[in-house]
């Protein structure tokens, strides 16, 4: 807070003009925890159990977005959403080599 000064004798609180700020923030928007997504990939591509992995973070990420600690959410959302998309990178990349090898 600023520091208060003393008003001058010669002046009044009348005398000076009125202003009110009122600052509005907005809450934190909470961080992703890519659930649905990690169900899936834990139910159609769960190559060398990275969709497993994935689910176990995302339900981390939610656990800690309950709790209020939104950097732990990120956190343990951000790594779901890598372990989602290396795991659907390596499974598209086993069906382009199963389409090769079999056409």
């Amino acid at each position: 807070l600023p520091p208060y000064e003393v008003l001058p004798t010669d002046v009044t609180m009348e005398e000076l003009p009125r202003s009110t700020t009122v600052l509005v923030e907005e809450p934190p928007r909470p961080p992703r925890d890519h659930l649905v997504w990690s169900l899936c990939t834990t139910l159609y591509g769960n190559f060398c159990c990275l969709g497993l992995l994935a689910f176990v973070f995302s339900i981390k990420s939610r656990d800690r977005k309950v709790l209020g600690d939104y950097s732990g959410a990120l956190s343990y959302g951000s790594t779901a959403k890598y372990l989602n998309i290396t795991a659907l990178v390596i499974n598209m990349i086993i069906v382009v080599i199963v389409v090769v090898v079999v056409a």
